[in-house]
């Protein structure tokens, strides 16, 4: 493949789990891929590992002036033609009870999953075809979301707010970039083996000690895990980004869950009181009953 043809791709979160098996699978399919870490150690160890089709990025997706100038050596490097694809992967999950979780803890939250993206989009949207004196056809930016950008799990609320708050994201700049001929494609997984779901030990419930939410959050995070062991593998996700990077016309939204229907579809036909009752059931959250 030469340079003229070679395709190319910017992964943020490129150091672990979801990210790491997109880097893998674009690297082995012929891609030129940047994948950004936050730790040198990380940038050598998937350089040494991808070899030299892999090209490491250091910068925090909540640090603009750091991702632009992670756009400007990609600029240099692709020479005068557009960039391929931009798959916006980096994100943190932060758990809590929203009656008392702290403000900054859901504005990190929000800082990471919302606006990260949205810098990262900035920075690299001319790139895909925003500017027009770059030569090649326009790109595609795969948004990476999650089952919970469409189904708010208690206890995940923070999470979930970055995940809905990401799906209208997406869907508002598929419609802006038609402008330039850029394709949005969102992509929600359901449980995916990575290293997100073994934090869950590191959900702090001693902060809700004496609240009515510490039982049930100690319950929950062995069942976090438990959820986590028994997703699908994170290739999985990587063989279906390359699907969606080279097919003519994909889909706007990609769910990826397994149990599918049990998991997915029907959760999003039936009444949201039942989903309620179901997931409270789910996560051992009493109901208390109401005065009729």
């Amino acid at each position: 493949m030469t340079a003229l043809v070679e395709k190319s791709a910017v992964i943020t979160g490129a150091s672990t789990g979801i990210g790491r098996a997109i880097a893998d699978k674009l690297v082995v399919e012929g891609w030129r891929v940047f994948g950004s870490v936050r730790k040198e150690k990380d940038a050598a160890e998937l350089q040494s590992a991808l070899g030299e089709k892999f090209s490491p990025l250091i910068f925090d997706v909540t640090e603009p002036e750091a991702v632009k100038a992670a756009a400007n050596d990609v600029r240099d490097a692709i020479d005068g033609h557009t960039l391929s694809a931009l798959i916006n992967n980096a994100g943190v999950a932060v758990g809590g009870p929203l009656l008392y979780i702290d403000p900054d803890e859901l504005r990190r939250q929000l800082e990471i999953n919302v606006l990260g993206p949205l810098h990262v989009t900035q920075a690299f949207g001319p790139l895909l075809g925003a500017d027009r004196s770059l030569r090649g056809a326009p790109g595609r930016i795969v948004n990476m979301s999650s089952i919970a950008g469409k189904i708010a799990s208690p206890i995940l609320g923070p999470y979930a707010m970055s995940k809905h708050a990401l799906e209208a994201f997406s869907d508002s700049l598929r419609r802006e970039l038609m402008l330039h001929g850029v394709d949005v494609v969102t992509v929600g997984p359901g449980a995916i083996k990575t290293p997100i779901w073994a934090k869950a030990d590191d959900i702090d419930a001693e902060e809700y000690k004496g609240t009515e939410y510490y039982d049930i959050l100690i319950g929950m995070r062995d069942k976090f895990k438990e959820v986590g062991e028994a997703g699908l593998p994170p290739e999985d996700v990587g063989d279906l980004v390359h699907q969606i990077l080279t097919v003519r016309k994909p889909a706007t939204r990609y769910a990826i869950v397994r149990n599918k229907f049990f998991m997915w579809t029907l959760p999003r036909l039936l009444p949201k009181r039942m989903i309620d009752n179901v997931l409270a059931k789910r996560f051992e959250i009493p109901v208390r009953k109401k005065r009729s």
